[in-house]
């Protein structure tokens, strides 16, 4: 790996950074448990800072410059990714801009292109990702709900599971099954669902920590457009999939995870009072170590794509380590505040506002979300050890 800046990553980092001093207010950055699924760019305040964004091409740094993006390679991504998560900015309708603008801008025709993309750069249009169900987290492929040709319309019936800012959102890009009979993956179509349709309901889903952010979502003869087809019908499994030449290190957690242990030791200094045990000190070194070796992870995805390769099993080492030290400071941030863990935010004795507590249920669901721990697993046994499917 190459820790060092080439002259032009050395520029485009110090412009970042001189955005950020004259341009984030304190009040928008992001609190430490971003990385846990928390502060996601769903406060109003987070779309006037897409817009100061926007002055820049930098709301979708990967699109091509033709869709408003800036164009930048991956290099210049992982700069602008590391320098926005030292800063805590918030990164507003990630959803549209890293999944659902890229399916539309690749698969999508001319005028779903004009519909759709500019809505996404300018933070008016928010949207879900309909893809999980009840029996289908995984294994996605196997899903049920069903779409079914009626004249110029398709119907959609079936239900999605752990449906990120559902509540909230005016589209959604949903998979649903168009032909029952044939192979998993190819009967499988995409489309741009609108979420005030009659037929389309949201039923909120509150997490372990008391946080509604997941919903599901129902559909009851749902009538969807056939313009509204993303992609060829039967093909929606790979229109899905598209993603442009984003930068996939995941510095943004790792870094999160470092500034979260930061603040933890800092929080739960009071209640070590005449110093702390060797035992608490080798805890707390540990966690340090693994927070560098989270970025050290990072580093090398994005130094793997710089010479044009693509990190397949690197991608999963990375998330896979990062949700499971997760897990860990989360219990090491218990273990040191003790029974002031547990407390609330409507506690005044509660460390860090009560986050602590919070964080501590959140990290439960790290191992699932984003792909489970086993997933991660299989990748990096099938793809990086090339052992045989199990």
């Amino acid at each position: 790996m190459d820790f060092k800046d080439s002259p032009e990553e050395a520029a485009f980092r110090a412009e970042v950074r001189e955005f950020l001093k004259q341009e984030l207010a304190d009040d928008v950055r992001q609190p430490d448990e971003s990385v846990l699924g928390v502060g996601t760019g769903e406060d109003p305040k987070d779309m006037e800072w897409l817009k100061k964004l926007a002055t820049r091409g930098w709301v979708a740094p990967a699109w091509p410059k033709e869709y408003g993006g800036a164009g930048l390679p991956v290099t210049l991504q992982f700069v602008y990714n590391e320098e926005m998560a030292r800063a805590r900015a918030p990164r507003p309708n990630f959803l549209a801009i890293g999944l659902i603008g890229p399916a539309i801008m690749v698969h999508g025709s001319e005028e779903q292109k004009q519909e759709h993309l500019s809505g996404i750069l300018s933070g008016d249009t928010y949207w879900a990702q309909g893809f999980s169900e009840p029996g289908s987290g995984s294994d996605l492929a196997s899903l049920q709900t069903r779409a079914v040709e009626d004249g110029d319309d398709f119907v959609i019936n079936g239900q999605k599971i752990w449906t990120s800012g559902a509540h909230r959102s005016d589209r959604m890009l949903v998979l649903a099954r168009t032909d029952p009979d044939a192979p998993r993956h190819k009967g499988i179509s995409c489309f741009v669902l609108d979420m005030h349709a009659p037929g389309v309901s949201v039923q909120p889903l509150t997490n372990m920590a008391d946080l509604h952010s997941f919903n599901e979502v129902f559909f009851d003869n749902v009538r969807v457009p056939k313009k509204n087809l993303i992609g060829e019908l039967n093909r929606g499994w790979y229109t899905a999939l598209t993603t442009l030449a984003f930068e996939r290190s995941s510095i943004v957690n790792a870094i999160s995870l470092q500034q979260l242990l930061g603040e933890v030791v800092e929080a739960t200094r009071p209640y070590r009072k005449g110093g702390a045990s060797a035992l608490v000190r080798h805890e707390l070194a540990d966690r340090a170590i693994e927070t560098h070796v989270a970025v050290m992870l990072s580093y090398r995805v994005a130094s793997l794509q710089a010479k044009g390769l693509i990190p397949i099993q690197e991608a999963s080492i990375t998330k896979l380590y990062a949700s499971e030290l997760g897990q860990r400071i989360a219990r090491t941030a218990m273990s040191l505040a003790g029974l002031y863990g547990q407390l609330g935010p409507d506690s005044p004795y509660a460390p860090l506002l009560g986050r602590i507590e919070r964080m501590y249920r959140i990290q439960v669901g790290a191992t699932l979300a984003g792909g489970t721990s086993e997933i991660q697993r299989s990748i990096i046994a099938q793809r990086g050890l090339g052992l045989p499917r199990g």
